[in-house]
């Protein structure tokens, strides 16, 4: 409106306040950026932990991708010897580790005794199997009595028997993920000198490879096999008596992981 008087109106004027302590949006991208290092760098430190750790670490590991299932019963964790849960006290890696193996091992046994004594022939051979967990691993032997052999006398040529149970452990043995060494060992008796150049030598390295290719046959990987060894009589089984025929035996043993 007009003062009394006045030639015009007055001008508008308008005020406009600015706001206090508020600043515009951002977006939120780097949230999702964030987000992906994050989960980047924890499969990183996974994956690194995974290769530092021993073969049946890395087996279980593999186990439960393949079947998350199997590992729910009990609430059990995923590795051998773990317990579920986020409460502490737990043993440390190393001696899990070693428990781990150990149990494998002695549950590998177990089986393997199983087996055999399910074999008809086994009933007058069991006296010359020992299965033993040493500080090496899982020792098998095979041992000869007195009146009875498990290859043809003097030759690497191996009896049905023997074959039967070299298949059942082998078949056991191939389940597992560790190494496998086979050695032959005679007695302190010299070959038969109607064959020179055959020593004892050559017959416990025969008679080795000859009892890992009826395992291999049977359910052991080729690269399972660590070595086949023949020993002669260098390690006797009897050192006070050399002739002893169990000093004639097949030794398999499964390395620890």
């Amino acid at each position: 409106m007009s003062k009394p008087g006045g030639g015009g109106q007055q001008p508008v004027i308008i005020i406009k306040k600015q706001g206090h302590g508020k600043h515009g949006h951002h977006g939120g991208a780097w949230k999702v950026a964030y987000a992906d290092f994050v989960t980047a760098m924890m499969a990183f430190f996974l994956v690194m932990w995974i290769v530092g750790q021993s073969a049946e670490v890395k087996a279980g590991v593999a186990g439960y991708f393949r079947d998350p299932g199997a590992f729910s019963d009990g609430g059990r964790g995923v590795l051998p010897g773990a317990e579920s849960g986020t409460t502490g006290g737990g043993a440390p890696m190393g001696a899990t580790d070693v428990a781990a193996a150990k149990a494998a091992l002695e549950q590998a046994a177990e089986e393997i005794s199983r087996a055999l004594a399910a074999l008809p022939e086994f009933e007058h051979l069991k006296d010359q199997v020992e299965i033993t967990l040493t500080e090496e691993g899982l020792r098998i032997e095979l041992r000869e009595a007195p009146d009875d052999g498990f290859f043809d006398s003097g030759s690497a040529m191996v009896k049905p028997s023997t074959f039967a149970m070299l298949e059942v452990i082998g078949a056991q043995l191939g389940e597992l993920p560790n190494q496998v060494a086979v050695e032959g060992h005679t007695d302190s008796r010299p070959y038969s000198a109607d064959s020179p150049g055959y020593t004892n030598w050559e017959l416990s390295a025969d008679r080795a490879n000859a009892a890992r290719r009826i395992l291999e046959g049977s359910g052991i990987r080729p690269k399972q096999i660590e070595a086949v060894r023949g020993f002669a009589d260098t390690r006797l089984r009897k050192l006070e008596e050399p002739l002893d025929p169990g000093n004639r035996r097949i030794s398999i043993v499964v390395r620890r992981g």
